[in-house]
């Protein structure tokens, strides 16, 4: 790993509180464009108060959601083998100072870990390249977004207009119960597991940057149309604002398989990436695809 300027310990504490107390711009700017055009007066509503709650949030420097979920941790670059417990460290300082909310419990006796660790947490996906930086990107998730999550192992044959239902019907199944309006993180081929990690992954990616594939890029568009013309509205209550954004990745597959996997965020999709050099820390809330 690179020479570091700052302890990483404090870097991802940084992220950590970054992610959890401001909305990430994209999603702020897509939600006041939401306010502009919903005729719905529920809906309207809905994103007004979804908007006081996320400036007062900011302000104060409180978690913008009771939720603040399980951290997940993507490292890439250069790191050697102390990356994976000084982040753990980071973990539970925040979860004491920010404060986070403990959400890790035992899933068989469902006893609480404390501090948001216990067995395999915090999740952290290694990333190793020859690049001569480290970049730690962290993607709170909550439940009950986390929840809503699909994997469906279609027939190729199923084709575009298969992919298409199969996400829209996610999506509408989920209801209110991941807090529309949503990001739709899709992913698309690969295996069962590459799959799904694509979905999320898709998260990180800010909803208004331009994907480079042009096929996906009229994917997401139909789908981002598709959906929001559903009625099912800003916390399921009615209305045009149903999603903020779709993104999408994909993985080349067997020739007899076709999976398609959904993660979706909530409208509180928290992300926050740190690129560290030997010259210092560069913080964003969104990394490009």
């Amino acid at each position: 790993m690179i020479k570091l300027p700052e302890p990483v310990e404090d870097v991802v504490y940084n992220l950590l509180r970054l992610a959890n107390t401001k909305l990430p711009e994209d999603i702020g700017w897509a939600m006041e464009a939401a306010s502009g055009w919903e005729q719905n007066e529920i809906a309207y509503t809905q994103l007004g108060a979804i908007m006081d709650n996320v400036k007062k949030a900011e302000h104060i420097g409180i978690p913008m959601c009771q939720d603040t979920g399980i951290p997940v941790f993507y490292v890439k670059g250069k790191f050697d083998s102390s990356i994976g417990k000084a982040i753990a460290k980071a973990v539970e300082r925040a979860t004491k100072e920010i404060p986070l909310r403990p959400n890790t419990v035992d899933p068989i006796t469902r006893e609480n870990c404390g501090m948001n660790l216990g067995p395999g947490m915090p999740i952290i996906h290694y990333i190793p390249t020859d690049d001569d930086f480290t970049q730690i990107t962290v993607l709170p998730k909550g439940a009950g977004s986390e929840n809503m999550t699909r994997l469906g192992m279609l027939n190729p044959a199923d084709g575009v207009e298969g992919i298409k239902k199969f996400i829209i019907d996610s999506v509408l199944d989920a209801g209110g119960r991941p807090c529309p309006p949503t990001i739709v993180g899709v992913g698309i081929g690969g295996t069962s597991d590459v799959c799904v990690a694509m979905a999320k992954e898709a998260l990180m990616v800010p909803i208004d940057e331009e994907n480079p594939d042009p096929v996906l890029r009229k994917l997401e568009e139909d789908l981002f149309v598709a959906l929001n013309n559903s009625g099912l509205g800003p916390m399921g209550l009615g209305g045009s604002t149903t999603s903020l954004g779709v993104r999408i990745k994909k993985c080349a597959c067997h020739t007899a398989s076709l999976p398609v996997a959904v993660n979706i965020g909530c409208w509180a999709t928290r992300r926050a990436s740190a690129k560290i050099t030997a010259d210092g820390v560069e913080y964003a809330q969104g990394v490009k695809f």
